[in-house]
């Protein structure tokens, strides 16, 4: 009988060191290192965990104008962003080393051709510290389109690991039913969701995309509250309307039938797990197979300009 791999799972719902690059790396190395340390294969971290997702703040851009205030938190923010590949990413692949896992990080990538753009990214890293594959968010939403410029849709990747097929979108990509497509038509079979949506309805986005991928969807989100913000930020004024509690959480994992294993976590740091064994997704095949026997590719075409293929690391 074919045997199917199986993988421990962990998602990481915690704040980083706001806008700090260094200290904000410190901290996630010590957080791979317990999440191995309770047998992890795979370690998933939220959307623009290094180093700041910015709730709450308006960089000092009403239309039409831009304050000198907002230029000095968009210097900030600048400064804490990744380069990649730069030494910060050589230090995310060693982790993933030390640990042996693979590792799979939400960045704010710094583009180092102009160094006047940043990207909400999501890097994977192999456990030989490789650094295989980026993807950059397509579309930023709403007032995030002031800070991140839009993803190159040549990063729609998928990596092929020992235990199945990675691949995933960053927050509100996982509205765009044809970003989702792009997955499916590669075989994703782990679906990675790094967030910063905290909202009761992102379980159901959730548990939707598990059921219509027939995939693992592993949610990853943060947990912030106003004292995780640098006292001396520009412009901090503006998180006195804020809540108390900036981001709540909700990180969660569901199965290939839409079950949830783990979570959701809500109002607090910590580290989810669940045992991924993939034989549930051919199991869940059975009936529906979004891109194989439940597709119509005689009355729907769909492809993606240069989409890469599957990066193998099976091996």
């Amino acid at each position: 009988m074919m045997q199917h791999p199986t993988v421990k799972a962990a998602v990481v719902q915690a704040a980083p060191i706001l806008f700090d690059l260094d200290a904000t790396l410190d901290k996630m190395e010590t957080l791979v290192q317990e999440a191995r340390s309770q047998g992890a294969g795979l370690i998933l971290f939220p959307e623009a965990y290094v180093s700041a997702y910015p709730r709450g703040l308006s960089f000092g851009s009403p239309i039409g104008s831009r304050s000198q205030a907002g230029r000095d938190l968009w210097l900030r923010y600048w400064e804490s962003s990744v380069e990649v590949p730069s030494p910060s990413t050589e230090r995310m692949g060693a982790m993933a080393k030390a640990a042996k896992t693979w590792l799979v990080v939400g960045v704010v990538e710094r583009d180092t051709r102009t160094q006047g753009t940043l990207y909400c990214t999501m890097l994977y890293f192999s456990p030989q510290g490789e650094l295989v594959a980026k993807h950059q968010k397509l579309k930023p939403t709403g007032a995030e389109r002031i800070v991140w410029g839009e993803g190159d849709g040549r990063t729609l990747n998928t990596v092929k690991t020992p235990f199945g097929v990675l691949g995933g979108l960053i927050c509100w990509e996982n509205y765009m039913p044809l970003a989702r497509m792009s997955m499916y038509q590669q075989g994703v079979q782990i679906y990675l969701a790094p967030t910063a949506d905290h909202r009761d309805t992102w379980q159901a986005t959730m548990q939707h995309i598990a059921t219509e991928g027939r995939c693992f969807v592993l949610g990853c989100n943060q947990y912030v509250t106003q004292e995780d913000y640098p006292q001396d930020l520009p412009l901090s004024h503006e998180l006195a309307d804020q809540p108390q509690e900036m981001t709540r959480g909700g990180s969660v994992m569901v199965s290939p039938m839409g079950e949830v294993l783990a979570g959701p976590l809500w109002g607090k740091e910590g580290i989810l797990y669940a045992d991924l064994d993939l034989e549930q997704v051919a199991r869940a095949r059975m009936d529906f197979d979004p891109t194989g026997h439940y597709h119509r590719p005689d009355v729907f075409q769909f492809a993606v300009p240069e989409q890469p293929p599957t990066v193998d690391r099976g091996n």
